[in-house]
């Protein structure tokens, strides 16, 4: 149980603070989709893959301390910040695990909003597909996002990219 708690709270390290939890869910699952050895489980949901495993592991990171869940109020919704505290560097300093540096893929990440983080792992999770079936998908499954070729061959760009980086 703690080592998957332990390889959250290196990526809430090496990140430093993460807004948004929408764009924490496609981050972990684009670095697992990298070969970071996450193992929270995801499945298709209405913002694309979600992980209910990775939201309750994030929770107990919080109620033990160790995460620090900040909420801003917007206008019409709440946005959360997350943060790695020194209760949270303490524990991580004691619990020794083999993780990759994901420090640059983090970075990259981060320099993307939720929005095309939300492309870029729907067409993670129809890998394995043809190109041509995996825009199909995406026109077909986020009709509403209105995603433009560009945006979708950006996309494609970008998963090759993140998966050059050591």
């Amino acid at each position: 149980m703690l080592t998957n708690h332990a390889k959250l709270m290196h990526f809430f390290s090496a990140a430093n603070d993460i807004t948004g939890r929408k764009k924490m869910q496609k981050m972990i699952y684009i670095l697992q989709k990298c070969h970071v050895p996450f193992e929270e489980k995801y499945q298709f949901h209405f913002y694309g893959p979600y992980s209910d495993e990775l939201s309750l592991r994030v929770e107990e990171l919080c109620d033990l301390g160790f995460i620090s869940e900040e909420k801003e109020m917007k206008s019409n919704y709440v946005q959360y910040h997350y943060q790695i505290t020194g209760d949270g560097k303490a524990f991580l300093d004691q619990f020794q695990i083999e993780m990759p540096d994901m420090t640059e893929k983090i970075e990259l990440l981060k320099a993307k909003s939720s929005r095309f983080l939300e492309l870029v792992s729907t067409m993670l999770y129809f890998e394995g597909q043809p190109a041509d079936e995996i825009v199909k998908k995406i026109h077909t499954v986020k009709p509403k996002q209105n995603y433009t070729d560009s945006e979708i061959d950006e996309a494609f760009e970008y998963i090759t990219q993140i998966r050059l980086v050591q």
